[in-house]
């Protein structure tokens, strides 16, 4: 949801420029709307295009204007306002015994509230219009700095689901090892009670079997297949699937939690680590998808 967009519009001799950056999260979220004066009526008509256009993400959105030499009209000192600042200033300085120069004095007083004022002029609709437009044409900029941000997010997304279906089937050779290993070492173990001890052949397999149960994988390994296929299957999807796409990953991390507690054997293990490595990669990439 990262993304920037901007668009520039020239009306009647002033250039409108409309910015809007985007950030991760949750929900729309528009933090900052900075807006000049004379558009504030059309605030409400810009927070509604946004909503409308922008689902989710942190927004700061931007209007500047630009205006040529012939149409910017300087702004006008207020003469009674500087009249007053000025006789207030010495009338104090005399009371107060405070020697005052004229030039310092004067750039004090430039700089105290509602000195200048502007000519506020009029917007027309031509105006107006050409700020609908530019809003619609930085809004279509942030779309597409999304949508490129978003193919890469979506390769990389691919890229590590492949990877834990290429470690989930790394798993296979050693869930054999497994169950020879634990009847090797239980055959040991009865071994070293010696010849005097009675062994039931029968109770020994039942033994072997309830081991082999309690490590089998199998039908953890099938749904976790089952839910790198439903990933893809939702990334591919038009609508937007980041919720979607997180309620996924939070069942491909129980099926990953199950293989490592089941796994009794070092090297499964360590292919669980790095799958949840993965998988953590791919959650901090949601944070990127509406």
């Amino acid at each position: 949801m990262t993304g920037f967009g901007k668009a520039e519009v020239l009306v009647n001799g002033i250039k409108i420029i409309v910015e809007i950056r985007s950030l991760n999260s949750k929900q729309l979220d528009i933090s900052t709307l900075k807006i000049p004066m004379a558009y504030k009526e059309k605030e409400q008509d810009i927070r509604n295009k946004l909503s409308q256009n922008i689902q989710r993400g942190k927004v700061d959105f931007y209007i500047n204007i630009e205006k040529e030499a012939d149409t910017a009209s300087a702004p006008t000192i207020n003469r009674d306002v500087f009249k007053s600042y000025y006789e207030q200033i010495k009338s104090i300085s005399a009371e107060l015994n405070i020697p005052i120069e004229n030039e310092p004095l004067i750039r004090t007083i430039v700089k105290l509230p509602e000195i200048f004022t502007s000519q506020v002029q009029s917007i027309n609709d031509e105006e107006l219009d050409a700020l609908s437009n530019c809003v619609d044409l930085a809004i279509s900029s942030l779309d597409d700095f999304r949508n490129q941000e978003g193919k890469i997010t979506e390769n990389d997304l691919l890229s590590k689901v492949e990877k834990i279906k290429e470690l989930l089937i790394q798993v296979s050779p050693y869930e054999a090892e497994r169950i020879e290993t634990t009847r090797t070492r239980i055959t040991e173990n009865l071994n070293k009670l010696g010849n005097d001890v009675s062994k039931d052949m029968n109770r020994f397999e039942q033994e072997l079997i309830y081991y082999m149960e309690k490590f089998d994988i199998n039908e953890e390994k099938v749904r976790l297949t089952n839910h790198c296929k439903y990933f893809i299957d939702t990334l591919n999807e038009s609508e937007p699937v980041g919720r979607k796409l997180g309620f996924i990953t939070q069942e491909m991390g129980r099926e990953i939690n199950t293989l490592g507690s089941k796994a009794n054997h070092l090297q499964i293990q360590k292919i669980v680590v790095q799958m949840k490595d993965e998988l953590e990669k791919i959650k901090e990439q949601l944070l990127n998808v509406l």
